[in-house]
């Protein structure tokens, strides 16, 4: 017996939809901006960048991956004019990832964009339905939380 498909999209596949969507948008207003190399996981590391150098291991948390990624992650950061990675003052073994002048203007247009959009969705959306969504969001990646807590 097949999967049969449900009148109403289904969650999951709206969500990807919805991701796809807001990608596209954001990459379309960082390329106006001047930035054409925009990647998915610039949003979240150059948000914790503009704030504060952050160690390969602290970067490979907010990523959730192993440390050889995210320094892989780090290099084409640098690579791409965004970072520099440094020895850390206090420990020499350890790696910081610093953003350059170049990369604090491409965060802080990430953050401006991002801000820009949510203010859209926000003016077009019910409040209550707002809150209700992200709600289920939240539990979404609460029970990403759950499975890979179990795992480790």
């Amino acid at each position: 017996m097949g999967v049969r498909a449900s009148p109403q999209p289904l969650f999951g596949d709206q969500l990807a939809l919805a991701r796809l969507v807001w990608v596209r948008r954001m990459r379309g207003e960082l390329v106006r901006l001047g930035f054409e190399d925009f990647r998915r996981s610039d949003t979240v590391v150059l948000r914790s960048l503009l704030d504060r150098p952050l160690s390969i291991v602290a970067l490979a948390r907010i990523l959730g991956v192993a440390r050889q990624a995210a320094r892989k992650f780090a290099d084409g950061l640098e690579r791409r004019g965004y970072a520099t990675v440094v020895n850390d003052e206090d420990d020499a073994r350890r790696l910081r990832v610093i953003l350059s002048p170049e990369g604090r203007r491409y965060a802080t247009a990430v953050v401006e964009v991002v801000a820009m959009m949510n203010c859209e969705i926000e003016l077009r959306t019910d409040p209550g339905q707002l809150q209700a969504a992200r709600a289920v969001l939240q539990t979404v990646i609460d029970s990403d939380n759950l499975v890979s807590g179990a795992s480790n």
